[in-house]
């Protein structure tokens, strides 16, 4: 019985799975179809979550992710440990260069943005807070995937053959791995044009003792400020605030 039960739930959590950026509502019918499980399961699946506030109805017996998360987003920013001490670095940065800040982690098998420090021209972003970004591209993924040991890096390889094709990095393996090793060595890495055409990004790990990573602070500036901007500088500020922010989650 417990097994069942155990069962039963991972499925229904699995509902909120079933929401993207191209399916931003669903019906019970599709939820039941997609869990492969029977019509009355699905709706119950539905109605439990909807009684929870995960939940909500979207019109034309459709439904779309519910007010809670919202709530729920509020307190994981609260207690967030990399935000609590990024933010007054981040505004630092941002006065110092004028450039829009970021800070981005992995979670799961996702990297996320977490905050956005406006600069004095905010950039228009296609990603932000919640809004699972490319593994591939752009420096924040870069450099956080450039903190994975040999064998996590190995089975991302594997698992996005396709992608990994698409964003123009080495397919073979022992080049894919030094490609990263390479980006770890600098302990920076700036994208160009690489997730969004007219936009570039600075960006550095904010690193653990242990080799592994926070996550990344970036400052993404326009494409062609990119050319008159003195990179070198903005890359030793960006470095020097992760490593603050690094420094004072260690409790240094």
């Amino acid at each position: 019985m417990e097994e069942k039960s155990a069962t039963s739930l991972e499925r229904m959590l699995r509902v909120l799975d079933l929401f993207d950026d191209e399916h931003l509502t669903r019906t019970a019918e599709e939820i039941a179809s997609l869990l492969d499980v029977s019509l009355p399961t699905g709706y119950r699946y539905v109605k439990t979550l909807g009684d929870a506030g995960l939940l909500q109805r979207a019109g034309d017996s459709r439904y779309a992710l519910g007010p809670r998360i919202v709530v729920l987003d509020y307190y994981i920013r609260r207690a967030d440990p990399l935000l609590q001490v990024a933010i007054p670095h981040m505004a630092e940065l941002v006065e110092k260069t004028g450039f829009d800040c970021v800070t981005s982690a992995w979670f799961g098998a996702q990297i996320l943005d977490t905050h956005r420090e406006m600069g004095k021209a905010p950039a228009t972003l296609s990603y932000g807070r919640g809004r699972p970004r490319p593994l591939f591209s752009g420096g924040a993924p870069k450099v956080i995937l450039a903190s994975f040991p040999p064998a996590q890096l190995r089975k991302l390889f594997d698992a996005h053959a396709a992608d990994i094709a698409r964003a123009g990095l080495p397919t073979e393996w022992p080049a894919f791995r030094k490609y990263y090793a390479a980006i770890r060595r600098a302990g920076h890495y700036v994208s160009r044009g690489e997730l969004e055409p007219q936009l570039a990004a600075i960006a550095a790990p904010i690193p653990k003792a242990d080799g592994a990573v926070w996550g990344a602070l970036s400052v993404v500036i326009d494409m062609p400020r990119i050319d008159v901007v003195d990179v070198p500088r903005v890359v030793q500020l960006v470095r020097q605030a992760a490593g603050r922010i690094a420094g004072e989650l260690a409790g240094d």
